[in-house]
């Protein structure tokens, strides 16, 4: 998955809060394929090691228990520059930073609940998609 493409995970408060059409329909509408899609629900123990890079962070148990608390839809993306213009299209972490437009600007609660999860690298997105799909399920 290098450069073309990304992994994003609408997170539970978007889901609970009935975003993810809309929040796809910016994803595509901002040129965007989905080549992997699942509507899922993580357990504790699998949030936990998809976020084991922030474990050592204060914030890591509540980051855990929000993951886990109700279903995600987890996505492959392509598109030239995916990342980037991924990162770009969802916002800062913090909505009230959030460009105007951009995914946590419109539908986040705050910076802990942000609507969706995007890879910062191509590494990552790689690490991340794989984390989540097998091979067969990613088309495109």
């Amino acid at each position: 998955m290098s450069g073309n493409r990304t992994f994003t995970m609408i997170k539970p408060d978007a889901v609970a809060d009935g975003y993810m059409g809309a929040i796809l329909a910016q994803i595509i509408d901002a040129g965007f394929k989905v080549v992997a899609m699942k509507y899922t629900k993580l357990s504790a123990e699998k949030a936990g090691e998809f976020y084991k890079v922030h474990s050592a962070r204060p914030f890591y148990g509540e980051l855990v228990e929000f993951m886990s608390s109700g279903p995600i839809v987890a996505a492959i993306l392509e598109k030239d520059n995916a990342v980037e213009d991924f990162r770009k299209l969802i916002g800062a972490t913090n909505p009230a930073q959030a460009e105007p437009g951009t995914i946590r600007a419109k539908f986040a609660r705050n910076i802990g609940e942000n609507a969706i999860h995007g890879s910062d690298s191509d590494e990552n997105a790689t690490i991340e998609g794989a984390f989540h799909f097998a091979g067969t399920e990613i088309y495109g």
